[in-house]
């Protein structure tokens, strides 16, 4: 695997660490900007809804860059804006750094997809993907508890700080190994890349990844509750089931990295079902064991979907890689938007915390559902492709 692969992945993790690493600093930033908790949970939504709209705007404006260019550009973008937000006095430029912060986060992402796949043959894009994606992984079970710990300690400024840090790090790897590519051709490029959104195939692999996704956030979203609520496992227990979901997690993309490639479709159909089957057992067991097994299995699974996600999008994209890369980043964030809303309207409607795991298998059979149908459409096209021999 070139290296500039996992200097790629060393970039995600720094970004990843900033977009999760916020739920563990509410209540400090709450008090230092003096807003409550819910306007300061915003900042996250403000993130969230950052990366769905910044992904394909920021992708389709600089098609003429190179790519390394681009990646660079988006890495200072992203790191100032931390350095604004450790200055910040107020609520509103604080807000607006998130949003900022979250449009170079959603560039990265779509043209650092479309960089990974360019630098290894065809055959090995799932484990390349693997490997980028896996920065994410590995900033829950590593950059988001540090930066919380760093945040709980020292200050929410001081965990900005650190981020702006580690994405300057980031850069320089970038800088150094990452090789240049040529522009694109413009306006020809955007118009052959647009052509991206008339085919019905990307929009089924752009459901599918949105639905795995609202599949895992509705769930992991709540664990925390759901461990102390209903298992009855004291509060500091759960940094460490959490760190054993992402110990599972980083298992599971590794796994389906290697999977995905060969075999994307087998591979998504076994990592939801298991996924689907870990969350009837976490929404029905009442022994603490159980449940904690049942977590470390839902991220093994639910994260070894994630290559193939990748992979099936980018076989049915063509030629734009560009966009292909800003709509997978708009779909995953899109699941993991709707997944944690969905979990919070069944916990409002009373039916307790364990209803989010029943929400969670719901969308884990949506998902299959779409799947199959995509494995039917796909069938389809290749069938017309197949010449008739007389």
């Amino acid at each position: 695997m070139p290296l500039a692969v996992y200097v790629l992945g060393l970039s995600v993790f720094a970004l990843g660490t900033s977009e999760f690493m916020i739920t563990g600093l509410l209540p400090g930033m709450a008090t230092d900007l003096g807003v409550s908790i819910p306007d300061t949970g915003l900042l996250i939504s403000a993130f969230a809804i950052g990366m769905v709209v910044g992904a394909p705007l920021l992708a389709a404006g600089t098609l003429r860059l190179p790519r390394r260019t681009t990646l660079l550009a988006l890495l200072v973008v992203f790191g100032a804006s931390h350095v604004v937000g450790a200055l910040a006095q107020g609520y509103a430029l604080l807000f607006a750094t998130r949003v900022l912060s979250a449009f170079a986060c959603a560039g990265f992402w779509a043209v650092g997809a479309a960089t990974t796949i360019s630098l290894v043959p065809e055959q090995r894009r799932g484990r390349a993907l693997a490997v980028l994606v896996g920065g994410l992984t590995v900033a829950n079970i590593v950059g988001v508890p540090a930066g919380t710990f760093i945040g709980q300690h020292a200050g929410w400024r001081a965990a900005f700080w650190a981020v702006a840090a580690l994405t300057a790090v980031a850069a320089v790897g970038v800088a150094a190994l990452v090789p240049t590519t040529r522009a694109g051709t413009g306006a020809p490029r955007l118009r052959t890349e647009l052509q991206l959104y008339r085919r019905p195939r990307v929009w089924l692999a752009l459901g599918v990844i949105a639905l795995c996704q609202a599949m895992i956030f509705a769930t992991f979203s709540y664990l925390a509750p759901l461990l102390t609520e209903t298992y009855g496992l004291p509060s500091s227990w759960v940094p460490g089931v959490l760190a054993l979901f992402g110990v599972g997690a980083l298992a599971g993309i590794t796994l389906g990295g290697k999977l995905a490639d060969a075999r994307p479709f087998a591979t998504l159909y076994g990592s939801v079902g298991l996924a689907v089957l870990a969350l009837l057992v976490l929404a029905v067991t009442d022994d603490a064991t159980v449940a904690v097994i049942a977590i470390i299995a839902f991220g093994a699974a639910g994260f070894a979907a994630n290559p193939a996600l990748n992979v099936r999008t980018y076989a049915v994209a063509g030629d734009a890689p560009t966009l292909v890369g800003a709509s997978t980043t708009s779909a995953f964030n899109v699941g993991n938007t709707a997944g944690p809303w969905l979990g919070g309207l069944a916990i409002d409607a009373g039916l307790g915390f364990p209803s989010v795991a029943w929400v969670g298998a719901v969308l884990g059979a949506a998902t299959l559902a779409a799947l199959t149908l995509a494995a039917v459409v796909q069938r389809a096209d290749d069938a017309k492709r197949v010449p008739v021999h007389v």
